[in-house]
């Protein structure tokens, strides 16, 4: 049986393309490509969209309600930033011109902070969906993956935010640095947790501590899930210790992949910290369901 979609949520990210054929706000259906926005052309987003979507629409306009990068300067449309302090969902999506008769396409736009200079695109629907399911919920949330996010949220409006590229440095140190010699498969929720509390309590020697799991691998033949978690430890400390200020003293939630949030939410809690678990998909599609009730 073939599914038509009452509207159609869209997740473009960098490299990959997620689509769900949605029913208010049910999941009817759900597609996904490699056709992210850094391999496409402005002309090309349209096609790539229709490739997944196209047996989902039915003779009249379908609305499109899309988030992340495809609202990029580089991406389909640029949908300008808006600045915190700011409802995490602009009041407006702003419309792609020009597509197909059948698609009513519409762009979250991301957020932007001047002082210190930061932005998103993505992460404010995963935000907005979370407001919108915890009306007045005041805290942080905490958004981990390749550059985490904390967010700091009151009245229902983003306050401020700072983005650490944790995950990003992660990648390259164990695929493109000497650690890459030395780090491979594995996990040590002891190694993790003794690499968290050096670089919580003394950032300042996180490099140094670094080329140590070199060097434990050379003369101590130390196992690889240890040397993992602890490269995890250390950077994740250096965070922790740099993002004190948001989330000492808070109520947190973190929204993401459910291995990585799992790390986090076990670092913050043997700080003693309140944390609570959201699923990043869940609060994807609750934001681009917010968004699309935004629309005129």
């Amino acid at each position: 049986m073939t599914t038509q979609a009452e509207w159609i949520a869209v997740d473009w990210g960098t490299s990959k393309l997620r689509v769900w054929a949605m029913s208010g706000g049910e999941v009817l259906a759900t597609a996904h490509s490699d056709k992210g926005m850094s391999k496409l052309a402005k002309p090309e987003f349209e096609t790539a969209l229709l490739e997944l979507v196209e047996d989902w629409l039915g003779a009249g306009q379908t609305d499109v309600i899309a988030c992340g990068m495809v609202g990029a300067r580089q991406g389909w449309v640029e949908a300008p930033y808006s600045e915190v302090p700011a409802p995490a969902l602009a009041p407006q999506p702003i419309q792609v011109p020009d597509t197909d008769a059948r698609l009513r396409v519409f762009v979250v736009p991301g957020l932007k902070q001047m002082k210190p200079a930061d932005v998103m695109r993505g992460e404010e629907t995963q935000v907005g969906g979370f407001l919108s399911l915890k009306h007045d919920w005041d805290g942080v949330l905490c958004l981990p993956g390749t550059h985490t996010k904390w967010v700091h949220v009151s009245a229902n409006e983003a306050v401020s935010f700072r983005t650490f590229m944790t995950g990003e440095v992660f990648e390259m140190l164990s695929e493109q640095s000497v650690l890459r010699h030395s780090i491979k498969d594995g996990w040590d929720a002891d190694a993790f947790a003794a690499g968290m509390d050096v670089t919580l309590s003394r950032p300042e020697t996180l490099a140094a501590e670094l080329f140590s799991i070199r060097a434990s691998d050379l003369l101590l033949a130390t196992p690889s899930s240890e040397l993992r978690a602890r490269l995890s430890g250390l950077l994740i400390g250096a965070e922790l210790a740099a993002s004190r200020a948001y989330w000492l003293g808070q109520q947190i939630a973190v929204i993401g992949d459910s291995a990585l949030s799992d790390v986090y939410a076990t670092a913050l809690r043997a700080q003693g910290a309140q944390v609570d678990i959201a699923d990043c998909e869940e609060m994807t599609l609750a934001g681009l369901t917010a968004a699309r009730n935004l629309l005129g």
